[in-house]
């Protein structure tokens, strides 16, 4: 428990965080940089439907939130009463999940009087390599490219300062999260078909297979492609032989996701060589992928870059990264209107 004298007399910021932009519900409660809690709930609903169902989802949301926010608060050890802002994601998402997130957030600033910060999700992945776990924990230094990727993202951001980012490249149709994804589903993988990829590729041969790379310019990424191209590959082999997937699965498994990881880093590869920035960083969902971890190091070691990969309970959507970025907005006094509306296409 945080002793409430200590709170009393303290100048750093607490910031109540609320996040609800696809289907994890989540709150956390952060002093300072620090997390005192964080608190999400999975949305398991749509593993029936092989993706996110976005009408159910924003009902779960309204079922969950006032729960994860209760248990955020009282896991944090405070009082409503000491939250001195409200930070929440604006964008991007889907529309309804991110109104039930926006219009709790704009309730309860109201309540207590206190400011409300508005927060991109994109820089809040990227943000997060900012939470500090201890004091000896390094952090990327200015500037740094970070590859973003994640379900419906995939994106390399310089990134100048905490508040200062710019998109050097993005996904022209699926991201990187929707390819292991849907791919996965083509092998008879449950959704969300990535985490499972990732295990059974551990036991598989990723050079059994070989898949295209799409052709792409600049530092933009297509998926679309490689998605038809792996459709096609399988449907040709299991018209000739029945259980090729099942006879083969750990090496196709392996050799989808080096395509995958090869994509990514080809074009983070070239984004260093272009800007000749040696940080490199990655975040967002498909961040937790093991194979992606791996290459980077590589990467880092053969290019002498300095790489920084965030902790596996910080890449998925979760309440604690809006909390870090509200806490940068807080110190730049960085404060949103009560009548600022969700906004599903939200940019960097």
């Amino acid at each position: 428990m945080i002793n409430q004298l200590f709170l009393q007399q303290k100048k750093m910021p607490i910031i109540l965080a609320i996040e609800s932009s696809c289907d994890e519900t989540s709150a956390a409660v952060l002093s300072d940089n620090k997390v005192l809690s964080n608190v999400i709930s999975t949305q398991e609903i749509h593993s029936e439907y092989g993706g996110v169902v976005p009408e159910l989802a924003s009902r779960e949301h309204q079922k969950n939130i006032v729960p994860v926010v209760d248990k955020a608060i009282k896991d944090a050890g405070i009082n409503r009463e000491d939250i001195d802002a409200v930070a929440f994601t604006r964008g991007p998402g889907l529309m309804g999940a991110l109104l039930v997130g926006v219009s709790f957030s704009k309730s309860f600033a109201q309540a207590l009087n206190i400011p409300l910060i508005e927060v991109n999700h994109m820089e809040a992945h990227i943000l997060a390599h900012f939470i500090k776990k201890d004091e000896n924990q390094k952090t990327p230094f200015f500037p740094f490219l970070c590859l973003t990727v994640s379900g419906g993202h995939t994106q390399i951001v310089r990134v100048d300062s905490h508040l200062k980012m710019e998109v050097l490249g993005k996904t022209l149709d699926d991201a990187a999260g929707e390819a292991f994804d849907k791919t996965g589903l083509m092998l008879g993988l449950p959704y969300p078909a990535g985490p499972k990829m990732d295990s059974t590729a551990n036991s598989g041969d990723e050079t059994k297979f070989e898949f295209p790379i799409p052709k792409v310019k600049g530092l933009d990424f297509s998926f679309s492609g490689f998605k038809t191209a792996v459709l096609y590959f399988l449907q040709k082999e299991v018209k000739a032989n029945p259980k090729f997937i099942e006879q083969n699965l750990n090496d196709l498994c392996a050799s989808i996701q080096f395509s995958i990881v090869r994509i990514l880093l080809g074009k983070l590869k070239r984004a260093v060589r272009e800007t000749k920035i040696n940080t490199i960083a990655i975040a967002g969902g498909v961040s937790a992928n093991s194979e992606l971890r791996k290459q980077l190091n590589l990467l880092g070691i053969k290019n002498r870059l300095e790489v920084f990969i965030p902790e596996r309970e910080y890449t998925t959507d979760n309440a604690a990264m809006i909390g870090i970025v509200g806490y940068f907005k807080y110190l730049n006094n960085d404060f949103c209107e009560i009548n600022i509306k969700a906004d599903p296409k939200m940019r960097i």
